[in-house]
């Protein structure tokens, strides 16, 4: 059976949020959004991303490896969870270990939350409330099959940081000429083409 997971393509985010007003919706963090549209740089782009828990798979979910109280657990299917109130004990290991900067860590609750792929929906067969309202698709939730017969670009699971690679069972897409997401190389591509305040080009290169 076909594995159905979430597919971001930050080239169709409008920056319209309503993956947030939707994520707000969700029965198990009702009111709050575990989804993030971050505004990469106003200064020199209108460029939007939505940022979900990736799901990571190799290796598994860091932010379960860390966690002392084993609060947060993987389903069979792979989906890894928000930290369980009943044993979160607070300590925050999983917010500092997640390569993603996805979990959030609620003061006032004294628990980690996170985006769980509204399990409560997907088990239903239904879609996570961020891609059932995303108006252009740049969430879009199915199989990989499908994703490829229906969309353009690249999906890839495989980031890399630095040295360390890590595999998730969500998908960024990328454009069809990057066979991996290299955020190391790509902020030395972006710091080469946006240096610094008062840094020329040239100077750029020269460093």
């Amino acid at each position: 059976m076909a594995i159905k997971t979430l597919f971001v393509d930050p080239s169709r985010c409008i920056g319209c949020r309503a993956c947030e007003a939707a994520c707000r919706e969700c029965d198990s963090h009702k009111g709050e959004s575990m989804v993030m549209v971050d505004f990469i740089d106003r200064d020199w782009s209108v460029a939007t991303q939505p940022t979900v828990c990736m799901h990571c798979e190799d290796p598994v979910a860091p932010c379960a490896q860390v966690c002392p109280a084993q609060a947060i657990l993987i389903t069979p299917e792979g989906v890894v969870q928000q930290a369980d109130p009943s044993r979160c004990i607070a300590c925050r290991n999983c917010v500092y270990a997640c390569p993603f900067g996805v979990p959030k860590f609620d003061v006032k609750a004294r628990l980690m939350k996170k985006c769980n792929l509204c399990y409560d929906r997907t088990v239903q067969g239904l879609q996570p409330w961020c891609a059932q309202a995303c108006p252009t698709q740049a969430i879009w939730y199915g199989d990989y099959e499908d994703f490829i017969g229906q969309r353009c670009g690249r999906p890839v699971n495989l980031t890399i940081f630095g040295a360390q690679p890590v595999q998730t069972r969500v998908y960024h897409v990328l454009p069809e000429e990057l066979p991996a997401l290299d955020i190391v190389a790509l902020l030395k591509e972006a710091e080469a083409e946006f240096p610094p305040a008062g840094v020329s080009h040239e100077e750029a290169w020269v460093l």
